[in-house]
């Protein structure tokens, strides 16, 4: 085998290797395992102890991963800055995280208003956490709108439950 073709393999290797990252939508995915994370269906059990009070299991379960909003509203309410209070608190102890926040929105309205409503949440939620003490540097925020439901029904319960920001914790907080 050539050295080109040798190169190529490595890199193609390489590349799919670094697409392998089960964590990319947190614990449990769209309400799996946990309730915990954005959007995938991954097991939480690699993620830790839930009784370790420095894990990602212990985040997602005891102090919270996600807060609710009103209809097309991306303003915190009392119940979002008392969990977010709580995850700013975590993280401020546990500088090795780092978190992607995500915006979601129901499945009512345009993609494109749905996706710019969960990128209002998600940076309501980053503001938040930032004023809280916690590094801008270790925050990034991607908005999903109407693409990522936990709930599939035309039921106001269903619509409440992706009305969503959830903070999906990574080790090696950003530098």
């Amino acid at each position: 085998m050539s050295v080109a073709a040798k190169s190529l393999l490595l890199i193609a290797v390489l590349g799919l290797a670094a697409c392998n990252n089960p964590d990319r939508y947190g614990a449990g995915g769209a309400g799996g395992a946990g309730g915990a994370g954005g959007a995938g269906g991954i097991d939480t059990t690699g993620l830790g102890d839930p009784n370790n009070p420095t894990s990602i299991a212990y985040f997602n379960q005891t102090v919270g991963d996600r807060v609710l909003f009103a209809v097309d509203q991306s303003t915190l309410s009392p119940e979002a800055r008392g969990v977010l209070t709580a995850q700013a608190n975590w993280l401020n102890q546990n500088a090795g995280y780092a978190a992607i926040i995500e915006g979601h929105a129901d499945e009512q309205g345009t993609r494109e208003y749905n996706l710019a409503l969960g990128a209002r949440r998600a940076a309501a939620v980053q503001n938040f956490l930032i004023s809280q003490g916690v590094a801008a540097n270790r925050l990034r925020t991607i908005s999903y709108g109407k693409e990522r439901p936990l709930e599939v029904c035309s039921e106001e319960a269903c619509y409440a439950k992706n009305r969503r920001a959830v903070t999906v914790l990574s080790a090696g907080a950003g530098a």
